[in-house]
């Protein structure tokens, strides 16, 4: 393995959750081979100053790393702001970088199998995206690991070459998507993900997430995905704007699998892609509104 890919770590005024990712995150075989950068937002408001200095305090004396670095913001940025810059700011100097949020707990194997997956596939054009998540899908009959079009957040990573393509252009993109562009952008018509675009576009929102999928899709690429997942989301809580209670869905159990085996087809897996959208077409009462707080929460990031 070559140099392991600096990680990214954006925070805010979560102390508990900050520090149940950075244990998750020193306990990953690579930490000490690994550079972390630490972006700590400012503070939207006096009610949150406390909460931010909390985390500020604790993500100072962070050990565990080969080096850290944590950049106190002297603003409220904004998470999706926070996130275009810090990402940009790091993959550039590095060529790669690895990615997560102060709510994410990893298996202690996240660190080798995104590296591996970063050093697996860096020659590969169409791939363009490493997820750590996964949705709660039957995975027999899949192999360790898939690939097809959309983009997860929850612990990612990407190359500079691939992150180049960016753009956050909402006028742009409705101008360019056409209603066959939409559809299929939308899981086929069964995840209603264009909906981030237009709230976006009526400033309801101010994200990121969703403008990485399309600038991945306009370019034909390829996101990677575990079968099993190696980050769980614990920020269901009501601790942040989008996270409501929905814990018991997010919560499974984190893959140890320290041996993936990567697929050198490069086309999108179809199986995979059926039960994802099978998932999303789920129709039965009790997970209507689950699934529409899916929908939110993988694409809006919007907490701050």
């Amino acid at each position: 393995m070559n140099k392991p890919a600096p990680i990214v770590l954006f925070v805010y005024n979560r102390p508990w959750h900050t520090q149940q990712t950075i244990e998750a995150l020193q306990n990953n075989e690579l930490a000490s081979k690994s550079e972390l950068f630490i972006y700590a937002d400012g503070a939207k408001n006096e009610k949150a100053y406390t909460q931010v200095e909390k985390v500020r305090s604790y993500v100072r004396a962070v050990s565990g790393f080969k080096k850290l670095t944590v950049i106190e913001r002297d603003k409220n940025w904004g998470l999706a702001n926070s996130i275009i810059d810090g990402v940009t700011q790091t993959v550039n100097k590095y060529g790669r970088v690895i990615v997560l949020e102060d709510d994410l707990v990893t298996s202690p194997f996240f660190l080798r199998y995104m590296n591996n997956a970063l050093e697996f596939y860096k020659s590969e054009e169409k791939v363009m995206h490493i997820s750590g998540w996964n949705y709660p899908i039957e995975i027999n009959a899949l192999n360790d690991v898939f690939l097809w079009r959309v983009m997860n957040c929850w612990g990612w990573a990407t190359w500079a070459d691939k992150w180049q393509y960016f753009e956050k252009d909402t006028d742009k993109l409705i101008n360019v998507f056409t209603n066959e562009d939409i559809y299929k952008f939308s899981l086929d018509g069964t995840a209603d993900f264009w909906k981030q675009v237009l709230l976006n576009k009526k400033e309801k929102i101010n994200t990121w997430a969703i403008y990485w999928y399309a600038s991945i899709f306009k370019q034909n690429g390829l996101c990677l995905n575990p079968v099993q997942s190696f980050v769980q989301n614990i920020g269901h809580d009501n601790s942040g704007e989008n996270c409501s209670k929905t814990n018991s869905f997010f919560s499974k159990n984190l893959s140890i699998n320290s041996d993936i085996k990567f697929i050198e087809k490069i086309a999108e897996n179809d199986m995979a892609l059926e039960r994802v959208k099978a998932f999303y077409k789920f129709n039965s009462r009790p997970y209507k509104k689950l699934i529409r707080k899916v929908l939110k929460l993988l694409f809006s990031n919007n907490k701050k």
